[in-house]
């Protein structure tokens, strides 16, 4: 990776949009709290730095502002909202608040030209834009000018040329600016003079070389769920160590319909990866018995979990690492200033508890990548389309699709059902369009007639929604003749239901899972 561009995080809620429009322009690209920002400076060497926007106002004294390194080190800078703002105010211009509100959709009109505006907009022309601002520049450093008004922010767009440095109100990072991917392209390759060479094949050579320098002869250890971030990346250690690598997949009985024999006969068969396949299906539901509290039901779940994992570790003799498929979105949570969200709305599922009982070293080959440049990854490590594109599946699996007690014969009913919802998905060519898609068996019966009988037969919910990261999420539009054969399908040949519903929640306000 010979360029990189570092992005200073101010509490924005879109800052990762950010480094995902600079690496889908071919650079990488770093989030960082803008306190470690000197730092990061002399760790990454950025051929540019990016200020992010922020809550906060930098009409007041104690509010972020940029280290002064940035606009010392004789590089491009380009500061987006807040970003602007604090640029402004610390280069000597003036920054007024309180009664200059501007959010959403706004136009502005380009009024000089600009090396952030070649290729997109002219003097004169106006396009729309995202705003998201209480405060306004009303007074610019010396050595600026303005490139861009609207009416809400007389300074909309800005420029130093001879220092390069860049400043916006408007955040072109999300999709309701339409050519702001265009200006980021042109930012971290016209004026910063970026390569482009980040590419997936090349972080793949990287990666791999980074795994062999940390393990060296070492053993590794990956808990395998099926999904593409641990499927990845014990492919991707594979191929760096080879059977120094054992996996184990813990088949907690609770997978989709097929899942446990596709994980097995992949890795075990298609790749020869070292695989212990541990059939923990009839403990967990044996523990799960009885429970119906959902975040019981994921400390349950997540308990036994590391209790069989560990289990395993031991009789294969120990391992020295264990590979984790944690990916960039955490990292950049788990080191925000603004210590990111106040209100726990489920616990997640994971192997974090792990290292500190074993004793192990963490390998995390992704930790630096966002989910779609994982699927990136898969393809180009060879893995096939039905693994690389798969739904996002929750850790705890079916027992959270299964609201109220759990029981085998629930377990079984869900099963069938959300089988023949896929299958009629993927015969429709909808599959990739939806980013998830599930049936939830309801703990709720109704009545029914079948063959002029009487049932009293279990609900079931299907669900799809359509998403770019899963934080919002809304509801896939099918057609009523696929809801409708579809649930004729699932009430004809799932024995246990009689009732077939479709949730058209989005989220917010409801969350993607029903638990």
């Amino acid at each position: 990776m010979t360029d990189t561009v570092l992005i200073l995080d101010f509490g924005s809620q879109v800052t990762q949009l950010i480094a995902r429009r600079v690496r889908e322009a071919g650079v990488y690209s770093e989030v960082v709290p803008f306190d470690k920002g000197a730092d990061a400076l002399k760790r990454l060497k950025p051929k540019a730095v990016i200020l992010s926007g922020g809550p906060a106002s930098v009409t007041v004294d104690t509010t972020p502002r940029a280290p002064r390194e940035v606009f010392e080190a004789g590089i491009p800078v380009l500061g987006i909202c807040y970003g602007e703002q604090t640029m402004v105010a610390q280069l000597g211009g003036v920054v007024e608040g309180g009664h200059h509100r501007e959010f959403g959709r706004a136009d502005i009109e380009v009024v000089d030209h600009c090396p952030l505006f070649d290729g997109v907009l002219l003097p004169g022309d106006s396009e729309p834009v995202w705003m998201s601002h209480g405060d306004r520049v009303v007074s610019l450093p010396e050595g600026f000018k303005a490139v861009a008004t609207s009416r809400g922010a007389p300074f909309a767009a800005i420029a130093d040329e001879a220092r390069h440095f860049y400043g916006v109100q408007f955040h072109p990072e999300v999709t309701h600016t339409p050519r702001g991917k265009d200006i980021l392209w042109n930012f971290v390759h016209r004026i910063a003079g970026c390569s482009g060479d980040w590419t997936m094949s090349a972080f793949r050579e990287a990666a791999i070389a980074r795994v062999q320098e940390q393990v060296g002869e070492g053993r590794v250890i990956c808990g395998l769920s099926g999904g593409v971030d641990s499927s990845v990346v014990a492919v991707l250690l594979h191929e760096a160590i080879g059977d120094q690598l054992t996996c184990v997949f813990v088949d907690t009985g609770l997978m989709r319909a097929g899942e446990a024999d596709e994980v097995v006969s992949l890795f075990r068969d298609h790749y020869n990866i070292p695989l212990v396949h541990v059939d923990a299906g009839p403990l967990f539901l044996g523990k799960l018995d009885g429970v119906s509290d959902p975040e019981t039901k994921r400390k349950i779940i997540g308990a036994t979990f590391i209790d069989v994992f560990e289990a395993e570790a031991k009789k294969i003799g120990g391992a020295d690492f264990l590979a984790q498929g944690t990916l960039y979105p955490d990292v950049i949570e788990s080191v925000s200033f603004s210590g990111g969200p106040s209100v726990t709305i489920k616990s997640h599922h994971n192997v974090g508890g792990l290292p500190e009982r074993m004793n192990m070293k963490l390998v995390e080959p992704l930790r630096e990548l966002f989910k779609d440049e994982v699927r990136a990854l898969g393809r180009a490590l060879g893995l096939p389309d039905a693994f690389v594109g798969r739904h996002p599946f929750p850790g705890p699996g079916l027992a959270i699709r299964v609201p109220g007690e759990i029981t085998p014969e629930k377990v079984d009913i869900l099963r069938k059902a959300d089988r023949i919802y896929l299958e009629e998905i993927r015969a429709a060519g909808l599959y990739d369009e939806i980013w998830q898609a599930f049936a939830v068996l309801l703990p709720v019966r109704t009545v029914g007639v079948m063959g002029d009988e009487r049932t009293y037969d279990y609900v079931c919910a299907l669900r799809a929604v359509t998403s770019t990261d899963g934080m919002t999420a809304d509801y896939f539009p099918f057609s009523h003749d696929f809801l409708g054969r579809t649930a004729t399908r699932i009430i004809n040949e799932v024995k246990g239901i009689n009732r077939v519903v479709y949730d058209v929640t989005s989220k917010p306000p409801g969350t993607i899972e029903w638990e």
